[in-house]
């Protein structure tokens, strides 16, 4: 899934950074790389805790929804490709059926995004899932 973050800089200061689809999710980094990558690593943890409590999982918002919530002067938005798969205690292999020019259209947006079959579709199931939680 593909999260939006804000990343504030201070002069004296780390890179700070926000999610804002995940209230409470934070983190920082000496470097703009270094933060989006704590940003990461924080959202996954956020995530995993939220599984763990069986708690609502909040799809990401588009950058345009939400910059029109939130005044942000002087931060930047970015977005951080996160894989939730990585959050399952393990894998395991399905056997699923597909429609063949479905298949070759999941392969190639996979390929496009620089994900996997599996992962595209792992993130796509849990992006369905908690849509239709929310709107229930």
């Amino acid at each position: 899934m593909k999260y939006p973050i804000v990343v504030h800089k201070d002069s004296d200061s780390d890179y700070g950074v926000t999610v804002p689809d995940l209230p409470g999710c934070y983190s920082a980094g000496a470097t703009m790389e270094e933060a989006m990558g704590s940003a990461r690593e924080a959202i996954l943890t956020h995530v995993e805790g939220l599984l763990m409590d069986n708690e609502h999982v909040p799809p990401p918002s588009s950058v345009e929804r939400l910059m029109s919530l939130r005044s942000e002067p002087g931060a930047v938005w970015a977005i951080v490709d996160v894989d939730l798969s990585v959050l399952s205690d393990r894998a395991k292999r399905v056997n699923i059926t597909v429609p063949e020019r479905l298949l070759h259209r999941i392969d190639a947006f996979a390929e496009q995004q620089g994900d996997t079959r599996s992962g595209l579709l792992v993130a796509a199931a849990m992006e369905y899932i908690t849509s239709r939680q929310r709107a229930s």
